[in-house]
C-alpha cells in the first residue's frame, strides 16, 4: 500500500464533500424510520445513497489506477496491484 502519498488528493475535496452528503443522507434515513415513513419511500432513499456511494468509490477507483496501479506497473510491480484491484473490486460487487 502506497504511504506517501494518495492517489486521489486531486479529488479530496469533491469525495469529502460527497462524503459529507452521503453523511445527511444516512442521517435523513434515520429520521425517516424514526417518523414512521412509509417504507418505499426510505427504499427509494436507500437506493440513492447507495449510487452516491457507488460513485465515491468510482472516484476512488479511477484515481488508484491513475495513481497507485500507473506507478506500481512503471516500477515493474502492477502484478500485485493489479491483484489488489480486481480482489477489491470482487469484494465491492458483492456487497
Amino acid at each position: 500500500r502506497m504511504t506517501t502519498s494518495k492517489s486521489y488528493a486531486a479529488d479530496k475535496s469533491k469525495l469529502l464533500t460527497r462524503l459529507r452528503r452521503i453523511e445527511g443522507q444516512a442521517r435523513g434515513l434515520a429520521k425517516m424510520v424514526e417518523e414512521d415513513r412509509y417504507c418505499i419511500d426510505i427504499l427509494q432513499q436507500i437506493a440513492s445513497l447507495r449510487a452516491a456511494a457507488d460513485a465515491v468509490a468510482l472516484i476512488l477507483l479511477r484515481d488508484h489506477l491513475d495513481g497507485c496501479v500507473r506507478e506500481a506497473v512503471q516500477d515493474g510491480a502492477g502484478s500485485e496491484k493489479i491483484d489488489e484491484v480486481v480482489e477489491a473490486v470482487r469484494r465491492y460487487s458483492r456487497s
